[in-house]
């Protein structure tokens, strides 16, 4: 009986690490941190205004949310890795343009 349980735990961790595999995005998780850090220093340097600073922080929940939609099902396929990456492709355009766009919060 002991045998078994261990068994059904063995097939039970397995059958979990494979399933988190298949939908691990490393590649988007690490954009994502590099793009909060990019949110972070422009608006403490005063680059990015608190509107421009509130809406890079409203795109990235965006796409954390398309993220995690495309987790759910246990699989990220092609079309929703190719919509994840749209989004921070177009949110890094807007927070490069928003950082040189010479407008300074005041008091930054």
């Amino acid at each position: 009986m002991k045998k078994v349980m261990a068994l059904f735990a063995f097939v039970a961790v397995v059958g979990l690490y494979h399933a988190q595999a298949q939908v691990a995005t490393p590649g988007v998780d690490q954009r994502e941190a590099l793009q909060r850090e990019r949110i972070r220093s422009g608006a403490a340097s005063g680059e990015l205004t608190r509107r421009e600073t509130a809406q890079a922080r409203h795109d990235q929940r965006n796409i954390r949310r398309t993220e995690r939609r495309a987790k759910a099902d246990g699989e990220v396929t092609r079309r929703e890795r190719a919509q994840i990456e749209h989004k921070q492709n177009r949110a890094s355009r807007q927070l490069r343009r928003n950082k040189h766009d010479a407008q300074v919060r005041p008091g930054a």
